[in-house]
């Protein structure tokens, strides 16, 4: 029975989408080859850059006519910016920070550039998919650099190799895991799996909510496909299906992002790994390049994107429907009004700040903010090193530390310290060289290397007083090992910005 159920709903399935391709086609057609061009040459002059990606809020900067407002300049926010301007619309991009980009943004201090969270991406071979989009999005513009196929080192006492390549990254693995082929075969089936069949889950934000409720509640899910059974399967249990091997088990979600393996799904941390299976990149000239290319895209339909305007609600009209935004400006208030308002801050900002509390208190509201809650944070000290890349001994490999090969335990055992304890007990560190992967960093910042520690951290704000005290932790103690042990550099010649 349960297959004639499948063939009717793949029929369904696939009527809607040709329906939809149909009519949205007749609509616009957003992405075109011609909307590339060959790359043009590095941008560095400071003035040109700044008036892109620090363009200040001025109620005479605000396009007349909007068609939509987006609330934060993230990717997110500057891709759906991006894509409703190459379909004719009209759009503005409000930033409270003094640049634009999120976390592609860049600063710079004492001749040091730093990158805030693009520290590598995957999945950008030619042709990908990702790749398209970005092509699509920065009219060819935005350039990438392929790191060194070691690309990742992880360190559990032991030090572990990741490589990229369709057969080296298992290959690799093999080597340093012997007796373990049979597992790291079958996670590399999965990986495979989980990369292909994720676009299913997407269906389910496609067709309309009671099919995909029926068919959650109804167990077919797993029917049409094995990928949702790993999705709403934890990393900690079906790792401990395939090996016994606890580093194995920690190399398998090293790619930490605050959710224990525990309480993170089995296919998301697959799918981090296959990310990188094709090759780790990096934007030539540095992350901040992301915006700076995507921004023409948005102002060539008549839109913008202006920094130091802090969004404080979201305008809703007589029908209960976002209208519009206003944007404080020291004691005055000023409203901008559009039809379709696109918020990037975040759930909790949007929903627990921008809109007015009668719309906060309903029920339906509360029970989503319910499903969710703030993650652990991290903690990063940029660092920069005086000298040549040979001197230095930097490598544009990234380095992932941690105390010890049980993460669900670490984490458990992290979280619950006191205050005075939690200083001395890092349970993991990133340490990363963006200077070193971008071949135009010497070239725009000669002698100036920089490089990121990223150190996993309970809540900052709940330990008032104690930044001070972190940073002096982290160069006394992890400073001096970092590069007089790791790269045998002495640390009279960096500092902490």
């Amino acid at each position: 029975m349960w297959w004639w159920m499948l063939g009717l709903l793949a029929c369904v399935l696939l009527l809607a989408v040709v329906i939809f391709f149909l009519t949205a086609g007749r609509r616009y057609k957003v992405f075109s080859e011609k909307s590339l061009r060959p790359p043009a040459p590095l941008v560095t002059d400071s003035r040109q850059r700044d008036d892109r990606l620090k363009r200040g809020f001025r109620e005479d900067r605000v396009p007349p006519a909007l068609d939509a407002v987006v609330i934060g300049s993230g990717v997110g926010g500057l891709t759906a910016a991006a894509l409703l301007s190459k379909a004719g619309k009209r759009v503005v991009v409000l930033e409270q920070h003094d640049q634009a980009g999120g976390c592609t943004h860049t600063f710079q201090n004492k001749g040091f550039e730093f990158d805030v969270g693009i520290h590598y991406l995957g999945q950008l071979h030619e042709g990908s998919m990702l790749r398209v989009a970005l092509d699509q999005i920065t009219e060819g513009q935005l350039q990438f650099t392929r790191l060194e196929q070691h690309f990742d080192t992880l360190i559990l006492g032991q030090e572990y190799h990741i490589h990229a390549g369709k057969t080296e990254m298992a290959d690799s693995l093999k080597k340093q895991f012997p007796g373990e082929e049979e597992a790291i075969d079958e996670f590399m089936r999965l990986m495979k799996l989980a990369s292909r069949r994720t676009p299913l889950i997407a269906t389910l934000k496609i067709i309309p909510y009671w099919l995909a409720s029926f068919l959650v509640r109804s167990g077919l899910l797993d029917r049409i496909s094995s990928v949702f059974r790993l999705a709403a399967t934890n990393h900690s249990e079906m790792m401990s299906r395939l090996t016994k091997n606890k580093d194995l088990k920690a190399l398998s979600a090293y790619l930490f992002y605050g959710v224990p393996p525990k309480d993170s799904s089995f296919l998301i941390n697959a799918l981090l790994l296959h990310h990188y299976k094709r090759g780790a990149y990096y934007p030539r000239g540095g992350a901040s390049e992301f915006a700076f290319h995507i921004i023409p895209v948005i102002q060539r339909a008549g839109g913008a994107v202006l920094v130091r305007a802090p969004v404080h609600r979201i305008l809703l009209n007589q029908q209960g429907k976002a209208s519009g935004v206003t944007v404080l400006k020291g004691q005055e208030e000023f409203e901008i009004h559009a039809p379709v308002v696109i918020s990037n801050a975040g759930i909790f900002n949007t929903f627990q700040k921008f809109l007015p509390q009668p719309v906060q208190d309903k029920p339906e509201i509360q029970s989503l903010l319910g499903l969710v809650r703030h993650g652990m944070g991290s903690f990063l000290v940029f660092v920069g090193l005086d000298g040549t890349k040979e001197e230095l001994g930097i490598v544009s490999t990234n380095f992932w530390m941690y105390k010890d090969n049980d993460l669900d335990t670490l984490m458990e055992r992290y979280s619950s310290l006191s205050r005075e304890q939690v200083l001395g007990n890092i349970p993991m560190m990133f340490i990363t060289f963006p200077s070193a992967k971008d071949p135009t960093s010497n070239v725009r910042h000669p002698g100036n290397w920089g490089f990121l520690f990223a150190i996993c951290y309970t809540n900052v704000f709940v330990f008032p007083g104690q930044i001070e005290n972190m940073l002096l932790y982290v160069w006394n103690k992890i400073m001096s090992y970092t590069l007089t042990q790791m790269f045998s550099y002495t640390r009279t010649s960096a500092c902490v910005l």
